[in-house]
Order: C-alpha cells, then sequence, then structure tokens
C-alpha cells in the first residue's frame, strides 16, 4: 500500500541531500549541487541524483532552495526575462542602450566571462522561498496536495521541529507506480 505510507518513508534524508549557507558564493552551491546530481563516471555525468539544493542559515535552519532554473537565470541573466530585464542584467540601462554607447558595458563578455562573474553572487540573494513544509508523519495523499497547491516539486519534511529531509514529487510518482505494479 505505497500511498498508505508516511512522508518519512519516502523522503530523502537530510545527511543524504546537499546543503549550502546561505552565505555562501552561487559558485560554491553550483559545485555542492553537481557533486550531488551526477555520478562522475568517465566524464559522463548520470543525472543520478537531485534537481536542488538547501540553503541553511547560521543556526542550521532552511533559509530558501535553490534549482537549476534559478542557478541559470542568475549566471546568465540576459537569456531570462523580457528586454528591460536582460539590459539591466547586463548592467545596461535603457537610456545607455538607446545612447549607442558600446564598449562601455558588459554584454561583451562571452559565456565565460559572464559566468565566472555571476558565479560570485551570493546564495542568500537569488534562493527560493521556501513555499510549505510538512511533517513527517503525515500522509503521502498530504503531500501530494500540499506540491500541487503549492506548485512546487521539493517539500521539505519537519520532525520535532527540525528539517529532517526533502519529498520530492518524483518520490510520490513512485509511490503511485508501485500502487500500479501491485497484484490484486
Amino acid at each position: 500500500m505505497a500511498l498508505k505510507a508516511k512522508v518519512k518513508d519516502r523522503m530523502i534524508p537530510l545527511s543524504n541531500y546537499s546543503t549550502v549557507s546561505k552565505d555562501a558564493t552561487l559558485e560554491e552551491a553550483v559545485m555542492a549541487l553537481r557533486g550531488s546530481f551526477c555520478e562522475l563516471d568517465s566524464q559522463s555525468c548520470t543525472e543520478a541524483g537531485h534537481r536542488t539544493i538547501l540553503a541553511m542559515d547560521e543556526r542550521g535552519n532552511l533559509a530558501g532552495i535553490l534549482d537549476f532554473a534559478s542557478i541559470l537565470r542568475t549566471l546568465v541573466p540576459e537569456v531570462a526575462g523580457d528586454w528591460y530585464q536582460r539590459l539591466s542584467s547586463a548592467g545596461v540601462s535603457t537610456a545607455f542602450a538607446e545612447a549607442n554607447a558600446e564598449g562601455l558595458d558588459e554584454t561583451h563578455l562571452d559565456l565565460y566571462e559572464r559566468v565566472r562573474k555571476n558565479a560570485r553572487v551570493k546564495v542568500r540573494d537569488i534562493m527560493l522561498k521556501v513555499r510549505g513544509t510538512i511533517e513527517a508523519d503525515a500522509s503521502l495523499m498530504d503531500a501530494l496536495k500540499k506540491i500541487f497547491k503549492n506548485r512546487i516539486s521539493k517539500l521539505p519534511v519537519m520532525e520535532n521541529g527540525k528539517l529532517a529531509g526533502v519529498l520530492r514529487d518524483t518520490d510520490l510518482f513512485l509511490a503511485v507506480a508501485e500502487i500500479l505494479e501491485e497484484k490484486s
């Protein structure tokens, strides 16, 4: 009975999930996430791990979450947003652009230079807000409802007032798949 299991039966324990200080640089966060996301075997990434990293405060409490999209949006911001956002992210004001003052801005930076520069951003400045938590003893059905209601894919799991782990939408998918696999 997969969906009768509790959240704690399906969650990824905190000890098995990547964390970083909210005061770390984006570079530090990327390297930590890459280490848990990839099983590097002969220099290829098999995408075996997590797609987010937890940002922790100085007391060890969850402060926010970083996902691939927020990381890439920060490292290469001109690929996201409207025209004004792209100019702004590249360090160009619209007045500056309209004055045709090329060469005095950062738009000349190539991908390597832009990523290296933007990797100095602090995690606290770009981390996503935590949009809900769930208790370890809650049902998987309650977790499913919370994930869909909050439009999230990762749900921090609390036990005795402390962060205990993370429940992912993929963990819930696998629970549903087990139901279909069960013989009547």
